[in-house]
């Protein structure tokens, strides 16, 4: 069988891999996309873009729900949900062929089928064998299974934001992201809502102040929260689902028409055959070094929510692929820097932060002051009628460097690129404080929080 002769292979067509044909293909080299399902993979087709649609009414709802505060005077509003699956599918049914057209424009032959290691060097698809001078693995991600009997009776998000019926109650299974953020679109919109987490905290990665401010918040809602729980079982109960579980040492059983994983996802790596590819790896985790190339085999590359090192986000997953392109053209120059990368919860208001929480900040050693702010009863806040505003800004005494920032509601997703950009440039608290911002705005009350 004969083989054919690529530059760069690249498994996988979503914004990682997308991300590295820039760079190889403005340097003339040949490239080969393997991708199995639609191009732009998980964010743009099921994940963060079609999932903001969502966010966006639930937005709608709460700007509704605070009206009376306005002296404005409304019914009751209907979200027809049907309605609002079919727009988000409306919204991005394009993005596929506008990114097969994009590649097609860019010279790379995008092959549709699921790509695995032959060798070293070597990918094959169905009956082709494609060699490759670099190869590079940008699969994405998916769901984290979850060793529970009865897991084969819950949905991920997929199925949340394909579903044309509204379910009437939800159990969330793990307190992440997903839970976080469908929970609230969920609630406003009529249903109930549970989730249950395995750790002390929502978030756990998240300032643990902050998670309160939101948790709180989501129990405002009607979302009912419950930590540090351990779950038994899921199982059929007449037409509807029932989660038993351990909560303060005691049994419960909690009944729902969904049962959704919220538990985070993993990289998608383990239907590759990495040990023909002689690509270490252990627990679904590819062992890379800071040029995010395999560490015992250096022509593989790895980028995206594959990536071990990095969050998964679809910013960072773009970021990634541009320096693995770059690094395949000019050698391993090229190291990504995560420090100043922001990252939002779009509840409704969402959670925004970036850099370091402040107990990680102390635990570097940091000496830090700390600015915290319950900004309620600010004029802006009370203004749009905010049911929170909050914000925690980290600053390092001996340089007056932001270390890290932390928001709930206040257009907090919004500020805290402002933060991410002065710690990413080494603009200091006190340079930003002094900046005169548009008034009357969120970002002038910067200034204050600082």
């Amino acid at each position: 069988m004969s083989t054919e002769k690529f530059d760069v292979v690249i498994l996988g067509g979503g914004n990682a891999g997308i991300g590295v044909t820039g760079p190889v293909r403005r340097a003339g080299m040949s490239v080969a996309m393997i991708e199995a399902d639609l191009l732009g993979g998980t964010c743009p087709n099921r994940g963060c873009t079609p999932k903001k649609v969502l966010v966006a009414a639930g937005h709608a709802l709460h700007e509704i729900e605070r009206a009376p505060v306005h002296h404005i005077a409304v019914g009751k509003p209907r979200l027809d949900w049907a309605a609002l699956i079919d727009r988000e599918k409306d919204l991005i049914k394009d993005i596929p062929d506008n990114l097969a057209r994009s590649m097609a424009h860019r010279n790379v032959e995008v092959i549709r089928g699921h790509g695995v290691f032959a060798g070293p060097t070597v990918i094959r698809i169905g009956d082709r064998h494609l060699e490759a001078k670099h190869i590079v693995i940008a699969t994405g991600s998916k769901p984290r299974p979850l060793p529970i009997p009865g897991a084969e009776h819950m949905i991920t998000s997929d199925e949340m934001l394909s579903e044309r019926e509204l379910p009437g109650s939800v159990i969330f299974v793990g307190g992440g992201v997903i839970s976080l953020e469908f929970g609230h679109v969920y609630a406003r919109a009529g249903a109930s809502v549970t989730i249950l987490e395995a750790l002390p905290q929502l978030l756990p990665a998240m300032d643990a102040n902050a998670v309160a401010r939101i948790q709180t918040e989501s129990e405002r809602i009607g979302i009912q929260v419950k930590t540090s729980v351990g779950v038994k079982r899921i199982e059929p109960a007449q037409g509807r689902l029932r989660v038993v579980f351990v909560h303060k040492g005691l049994e419960h059983a909690a009944e729902a028409d969904r049962v959704v994983n919220g538990a985070g996802r993993i990289a998608n790596v383990d239907t590759l055959d990495l040990a023909a590819g002689n690509v270490e790896h252990a627990n679904g985790r590819v062992a890379v070094d800071r040029h995010l190339r395999s560490t015992s085999n250096p022509q593989v590359h790895v980028c995206g929510d594959a990536a071990p090192v990095s969050p998964q986000l679809s910013p960072i997953a773009t970021y990634e692929g541009d320096i693995v392109g770059r690094n395949i053209v000019e050698g391993p120059k090229y190291s990504p820097d995560y420090a100043s990368m922001a990252t939002s919860v779009y509840t409704v208001p969402a959670l925004a932060a970036v850099g370091l929480t402040e107990a990680a900040a102390k635990q570097k050693g940091f000496t830090v002051k700390v600015h915290t702010n319950d900004m309620y009863d600010w004029f802006s806040a009370r203004t749009y009628a905010e049911t929170v505003a909050w914000s925690k800004i980290i600053v390092d005494r001996a340089t007056d460097r932001i270390l890290g920032a932390h928001f709930v509601g206040h257009a907090g997703q919004e500020l805290v690129n402002i933060f991410g950009l002065a710690m990413r440039f080494g603009i200091t608290a006190g340079q930003i404080k002094d900046y005169v911002y548009a008034y009357p705005t969120f970002s002038s009350d910067i200034k204050h929080m600082l």
